[in-house]
């Protein structure tokens, strides 16, 4: 590649919520994240409910197993708050990130042989190509992950300019 190219990025809010939001992505029950959280605290909810239901059936010997799935369904309580409050806070990071798109001026990408430099309003992150270590490429957007991460939805900028990037992606970053 001879020179530097600069890709100047058009943002659309939601072009990259699409990506960041895809699927159950955002949803604090159904997330990757919590969703089999969710369905195993359900579970262990319903078996405690049908043991209270039968609790006069239950003999004095077996009333530790009402005990027993109190404190599982508390366990599993526990871990999916935890994780429910894990989707939320990203969320929250993902939404203020989003907002400091909208509100710049300045949106570009910096690229030759040797450097990688993003500008978001005049403020610079700049990265060797060697810095990065993974590259995802597909028909919705390109992902560069490494010392700094980047998501770049392909609406965002023309389609000579993505497969540019796409190009010296595969080029430059051995996956």
């Amino acid at each position: 590649m001879n020179g530097e190219k600069v890709i100047k990025l058009h943002v659309n809010r939601k072009d990259f919520e699409e990506i960041y939001f895809s699927g159950n992505q955002g949803s604090l029950f159904f997330s990757q994240t919590t969703q089999g959280k969710t369905v195993t605290t359900a579970v262990v909810g319903l078996i405690l409910l049908i043991l209270f239901f039968f609790k006069d059936d239950l003999s004095k010997e077996k009333f530790g197993i009402l005990y027993f799935v109190s404190f599982l369904f508390l366990l599993c309580t526990v871990y999916l708050s935890l994780s429910i409050n894990k989707v939320s806070r990203w969320k929250k990071e993902v939404n203020r990130y989003l907002k400091s798109l909208e509100d710049s001026e300045i949106y570009e990408i910096r690229f030759n042989d040797e450097i990688f430099n993003v500008n978001l309003n005049h403020q610079e992150e700049m990265s060797k190509w060697e810095d990065f270590k993974y590259f995802d490429v597909n028909d919705e957007f390109l992902s560069l992950e490494g010392k700094f991460n980047y998501m770049f939805p392909m609406k965002s900028m023309s389609k000579a300019d993505y497969d540019t990037l796409k190009q010296v992606a595969k080029k430059k970053i051995k996956s």
